[in-house]
């Protein structure tokens, strides 16, 4: 799964509950240049979940971007989402694997070099540094920030793509990805943008002045 462009991904934001205005948002950002989307919702009943997963996954592929979600697994498998963002305290990679098959991509977040080890021992097919900066999206089980100095550790034990979230805006996305990120993960600063098109296209232009590619 190393061919995923991996550059700039939007995980969408929960806290929109208009339909109409989430999948707006989602659109706007894949008119914008988003490489691949991550479906998190963390209140939704399942119901939910899965209609809102059914139609931003016809929406990513109309891009042609790829389209994973976030924990659930049974989601991902009832879509046939292209695959999973798994955390620390879901389901085991190894197991996690096992369900969603070798032909889906399957990332994992890391706070600390430990977990980076581990990550690195188990193949996963991207690592998102979570936080990298201070966030007010993710408030719980917030982890400490691992910063620049942190990523350069990360960086030094991970030979797949690593992709920081947390805290990142247009004005720091140049630093991360000069240091050693294939990419950054973003929500308020597309979700909460005026024109989130517009925003998107900004920090696309940044990656790719910052030397990444298709």
């Amino acid at each position: 799964m190393n061919s995923i462009d991996y550059s700039l991904m939007f995980v969408t934001d929960d806290s929109v509950t208009d339909d109409d205005a989430f999948f707006k948002i989602l659109e706007d950002s894949l008119k914008g240049g988003a490489t691949i989307i991550q479906l998190r919702e963390k209140n939704c009943d399942t119901y939910t979940f899965y209609k809102r997963a059914l139609q931003s996954k016809t929406l990513c592929h109309r891009y042609k971007v790829p389209f994973i979600i976030n924990d659930r697994i049974d989601i991902a498998l009832a879509v046939d989402a292209d695959g999973v963002h798994i955390g620390q305290k879901d389901l085991p990679y190894s197991l996690t694997r096992k369900l969603v098959g070798t032909n889906k991509i399957v990332g994992l977040s890391v706070s600390d070099r430990d977990q980076a080890i581990a990550a690195e021992k188990l193949g996963v097919d991207y690592i998102g540094i979570s936080p990298i900066f201070n966030t007010a999206t993710k408030k719980s089980d917030l982890a400490t920030p691992l910063g620049i100095e942190g990523l350069h550790i990360i960086r030094t034990l991970f030979s797949k793509p690593i992709v920081c979230i947390g805290g990142i805006q247009t004005n720091n996305v140049a630093n991360i990805i000069k240091n050693g990120s294939n990419g950054i993960a973003v929500i308020s600063a597309i979700s909460k943008a005026a024109f989130p098109e517009k925003e998107t296209k900004k920090l696309k232009e940044i990656i790719w002045q910052t030397g990444i590619r298709p």
